[in-house]
């Protein structure tokens, strides 16, 4: 589907409906201001490299006007600085960085968000620059660890007209990545195609299925076309105890402009139990390989998968496999406490790549206020990776 031609079909749609007794000037002076600071400092330990220390501030401003006659529309601007951008490699922006841990953190001054929306019904379209997230962001997301989100030139339609299911489509047009707008790889240009559909009319859980194709003219390689489905829910066990679990299946082929040839697969299975405290899972996730090219997801809010050391955003051409504990917990004084066990190895030989430990504690202070500590820890059983420690500290104001 072009821009154009969806803009189009915003047009039509807004002038069929009737006229409603709200005003532009209204729209505005009813619209809402946001607001979020993120302070964070970022340590890092990798071996064969010098320590990285970033103390970066994030600042988003946007508005959001009310709807009128089912339009409203979004402006977000988002300036990053640093304390001392020369005590870490800001992926390769900054000379004075050379030879230090990269933090992917540049500093940068963007628009965020700038988008045009029309609801009818049940029905939404959005074209713009926008956030974009599909189920558990393994495919699809917005990368909201880093300073600068991954946002979306996208043309993108939902609709929940049937009972207990939404259907989601966009067009991507460009890919604006983490590194910002100085960095080459900072935007990808795309002709993406991307499909989901989930269900959650079933006792024990929502079904999803997705088609994803994402062609990208100046990052082939990262050219693929991705199939899958997923089921997840939970199912009582005791008054206070629920079974948690979650499989995962897809295949995916290179595609659009890509110049390689393979056929690799995805799995994903996690099962656990909750309970009030909180949760404990064990997890298995193969990211296979197929003619030396490793299963790709270069849309994903990667950090949040294959720990948070992030050794292994992009897959290993031997492709991967990720044995996981992950425990969660409510702790007195709203502390919240979440960790994890990884144990990795490669797809293709099963040989031993390492271990990593993460561990966050997170607690609100109020309505708007933040604080989080997190650590992660990855013990390499391989020389063909380092050993790496990050250690963060941050605040966060959101209004």
């Amino acid at each position: 589907m072009k821009t154009r031609s969806l803009l189009l079909l915003l047009l039509l749609a807004g002038s069929a409906r009737g006229a409603e007794p709200a005003s532009l000037p209204d729209a505005l002076a009813q619209g809402k201001v946001s607001i979020n600071a993120r302070l964070r400092y970022e340590g890092v330990g990798q071996t064969g490299l010098r320590d990285a220390a970033a103390l970066t501030l994030r600042t988003r401003l946007g508005f959001t006007t009310a709807t009128l006659h089912g339009w409203k529309a979004m402006l977000e601007a988002e300036n990053i600085v640093a304390a001392d951008g020369d005590r870490y490699s800001q992926a390769g922006l900054n000379p004075g960085g050379t030879g230090r841990a990269v933090v992917a953190d540049p500093e940068s001054t963007e628009i965020n968000q700038a988008w045009i929306g029309f609801e009818e019904g049940k029905t939404q379209f959005t074209l713009g620059r926008q956030r974009l997230v599909l189920d558990n962001a393994r495919f699809i997301g917005d990368v909201g660890w880093r300073q600068n989100q991954q946002t979306f030139d996208a043309a993108v339609v939902q609709d929940k007209s049937l009972a207990k299911t939404t259907l989601t489509y966009g067009f991507l047009h460009q890919i604006n990545r983490v590194f910002g707008d100085r960095h080459l790889q900072g935007k990808w240009k795309s002709e993406s195609h991307v499909a989901h559909a989930n269900y959650g009319g079933f006792s024990l859980g929502t079904l999803a299925g997705y088609a994803y194709l994402l062609d990208f003219d100046n990052a082939a390689a990262n050219s693929c076309a991705t199939y899958g489905t997923s089921f997840n829910g939970s199912a009582p066990l005791s008054p206070d105890t629920k079974l948690l679990y979650r499989a995962e299946a897809a295949l995916q082929s290179d595609y659009g402009s890509s110049a390689l040839n393979y056929r690799a697969r995805y799995l994903s299975l996690e099962a656990g139990v909750g309970f009030k405290p909180g949760s404990v899972s064990l997890g298995y996730e193969v990211l296979g390989q197929d003619n030396n090219v490793g299963f790709k997801t270069p849309l994903a809010t990667l950090h949040a998968f294959n720990g948070w050391a992030d050794l292994f955003l992009a897959t290993p051409a031997a492709g991967l496999r990720d044995t996981y504990v992950k425990a969660a917990a409510n702790l007195p004084e709203g502390f919240t406490f979440l960790a994890f066990y990884h144990r990795y190895t490669l797809d293709r030989t099963g040989a031993d790549v390492g271990t990593e430990w993460n561990a966050q504690l997170v607690r609100k202070f109020g309505k708007f206020l933040s604080g989080t500590a997190k650590v992660a820890d990855f013990r390499r059983d391989s020389l063909a990776y380092p050993d790496v420690r990050k250690f963060w500290l941050q605040i966060e104001f959101v209004y």
